[in-house]
């Protein structure tokens, strides 16, 4: 689904600097494990790796967003593979940091899939069964692969022949170039989203509870991107004083 993410980088988040412009410098430091990662697949002894992984499982609001990625080892190499040398889990790099490695998996990757579940879709088919059926997608779509690798989870027979790595997203770097990709969409889409449902914060905590969420949706109520599912405070009546006795 090359279109989704081709609109995405395109529309990076508000008043942010170029990736080159010194605008990294910030709380998380520039760790380059990418190396690592890619070790990891390499060892595999395989040319195709698929890795997947989801970003949204938490939030309040706004969709699960899973992605796959398939690396070709046999062409992933020099000036190729070097864009990658600060590749992680995405929570482990900031947000300019995911920008510049997001384009650097399209732009490296022989394959990418993007899956996207809408608020709706969660909470009429539950969380955990939407990101299984998307982790199983986004691995079809990067087939044909010779190792496909998820983060964490037994996907069934249902699935392509697969292996389930605990913290994948911090071992494996096809299951890390998904976790930017999915991370990067979502949190894109979220900023989309605050223009079209104002007041509520979703380009800063991005749909995420916090205390500033939870107040405005106590005062205004949840919006049509909320999941009503969630059982949450934001959701519960409002308390009302105690009056003195």
């Amino acid at each position: 689904m090359w279109s989704l993410c081709d609109f995405f980088a395109t529309s990076g988040p508000r008043g942010a600097k170029p990736a080159d412009a010194g605008a990294i410098l910030g709380e998380m430091p520039r760790k380059r494990t990418g190396q690592k990662l890619l070790r990891f697949d390499r060892n595999l002894g395989a040319r195709f790796v698929a890795g997947t992984d989801e970003a949204g499982r938490g939030p309040l609001a706004g969709p699960l967003v899973v992605a796959g990625v398939l690396l070709d080892y046999a062409s992933l190499r020099d000036h190729r593979v070097r864009p990658l040398a600060l590749l992680n889990d995405s929570k482990q790099v900031d947000e300019a940091t995911r920008d510049e490695l997001y384009l650097a998996v399209l732009a490296c990757a022989e394959r990418v899939s993007v899956h996207v579940f809408p608020p709706g879709v969660i909470d009429r088919d539950g969380l955990h069964k939407s990101n299984l059926r998307g982790l199983r997608a986004a691995l079809w779509a990067c087939q044909p692969a010779d190792v496909s690798l998820v983060d964490g989870f037994r996907l069934g027979l249902t699935a392509p022949p697969h292996r389930a790595i605990v913290d994948g997203d911090t071992k494996s770097a096809a299951i890390a170039a998904a976790s930017i990709v999915a991370k990067v969409t979502r949190d894109r889409y979220m900023r989309a989203a605050d223009a079209l449902y104002p007041g509520y914060g979703f380009g800063s905590h991005v749909g995420y509870i916090t205390p500033a969420h939870t107040k405005v949706v106590r005062e205004r109520g949840p919006c049509e991107i909320h999941r009503r599912s969630w059982r949450a405070r934001a959701y519960l009546p409002v308390e009302e004083p105690v009056a003195a006795s």
